[in-house]
């Protein structure tokens, strides 16, 4: 309720005050004794009605306070006791309602008080007739009592299956956020990650190297130039998301899917900035035999060996990626580096004393295992290996 619209809280507020004028009118004809019970109900109906917080009452506040008031009118006698049966019924639909509030607003730690304060007002209500009605004694009232439990507690279930709802419905909002940003993030790693370290390490190797003449430098420049345009429409791409998503569209616009069929331009990418022999093998059979996710999934483990090729191994003397079908069917892909040609330098920290992420291979795997495959990395002769292996879905 707290999400409503001017409109309809101006609505709701007309509503309590017809509600409040419908119980007041009648007190105004009858005698004195009508009074309390008539003012009672109008302050039920009110409370019941309302959006709460109204400034610093807040529901909890309003619910135990009126709770209490109409306790307190059982227990007086102010007049014919027959005169509360008019305004009863009234307050005992007031109390329903708000006691099935109560239980689902109320936040935990006051929420057994609060509700425990409303039942009883609508438990004991009926006392308000039968302990100062002549004809009727304590074996009424107990009857009287245990019949309004009955709606009592259907009302308090009413509220808790309706808060676990809410609990639900939080809980999956919250789920499919967190879902977004890890999506946003494992995208920010995958491409503006490789992307950013191509532009470091070329940096630094115009830095470290020695002059190559007016045609290296400008070679050099050409590819931070596009490595730079590919890493701002990541960004573009990710932030188009995030507007999208604050927009409170029903879903976010998916991020580019790439596949088996992108390979050979992002290793020739690499391959024009790194200086080991870098070799591809891919298979005609490979594209189109997984879903686009396990697609995906393949396009970004190469992407990730590749970024960590450039990271921890920028002497590696050659290169291996390699996309293909295995003998029962499944799709494995492998990058795999040699061993440095020479002395290993001890790689420069990054401005800002950056020491690296770590947590691409993680994400990666768990990518992997959510498409049915597997994900392995480790030493591989004297270099490295990632490799990925993929089922292929069955066709019925």
């Amino acid at each position: 309720m707290a999400g409503e619209t001017p409109a309809r809280r101006g609505r709701r507020k007309r509503w309590c005050g017809a509600a409040a004028a419908a119980m007041l009118l009648p007190a105004l004809v009858s005698p004195p004794g009508g009074y309390l019970p008539a003012v009672v109900a109008a302050l039920a109906l009110g409370v019941a009605i309302s959006v709460w917080p109204v400034g610093r009452v807040s529901l909890a506040r309003a619910a135990a306070g009126l709770a209490v008031l109409s306790l307190a009118a059982d227990t007086v006698s102010s007049g014919k006791a027959g005169l509360a049966l008019l305004w009863l019924p009234f307050e005992a639909i007031a109390l329903l309602v708000l006691l099935e509030r109560v239980v689902r607003q109320v936040p935990g730690p006051r929420v057994g008080l609060v509700g425990g304060l409303t039942g009883a007002a609508v438990v004991l209500l009926p006392l308000r007739f039968t302990l100062h009605a002549p004809q009727t004694g304590l074996k009424e009232s107990v009857f009287l009592a245990a019949l309004a439990f009955v709606p009592a507690a259907g009302a308090a279930g009413v509220g808790l299956y309706l808060r676990s709802l809410d609990r639900r419905r939080a809980d999956a909002v919250a789920l499919a956020r967190r879902e977004q940003r890890l999506e946003v993030a494992r995208d920010l790693h995958d491409f503006l990650a490789h992307e950013v370290t191509g532009i470091v390490l070329e940096a630094q190797a115009a830095q470290l190297g020695e002059d190559g003449g007016p045609v290296e430098h400008r070679a050099l420049l050409q590819r931070i130039e596009q490595a730079g345009l590919r890493a701002l429409d990541s960004m573009d791409r990710t932030v188009a998301t995030l507007r999208e998503a604050d927009g409170r569209t029903e879903e976010p616009p998916p991020t580019r899917l790439y596949g088996p069929a992108d390979l050979p331009e992002l290793v020739d990418r690499f391959d024009s900035m790194a200086a080991a022999e870098v070799t591809l093998s891919l298979e005609e059979e490979v594209a189109g035999a997984l879903s686009r996710e396990a697609e995906d999934t393949v396009y970004r483990v190469v992407l990730e060996a590749l970024t960590n090729v450039r990271r921890h191994a920028p002497r590696a003397g050659w290169v291996e990626v390699r996309a293909a079908r295995s003998a029962d069917g499944a799709v494995e892909v492998s990058v795999t580096d040699g061993a440095p040609t020479g002395p290993l330098p001890r790689a420069p920290r990054e401005p800002g004393g950056r020491a690296g992420g770590g947590t691409g291979l993680a994400g990666l795997a768990e990518r992997a295992v959510a498409v049915g495959g597997v994900l392995e990395a480790g030493p591989y002769g004297q270099g490295w290996r990632v490799s990925c292996r993929l089922p292929v879905p069955v066709v019925r």
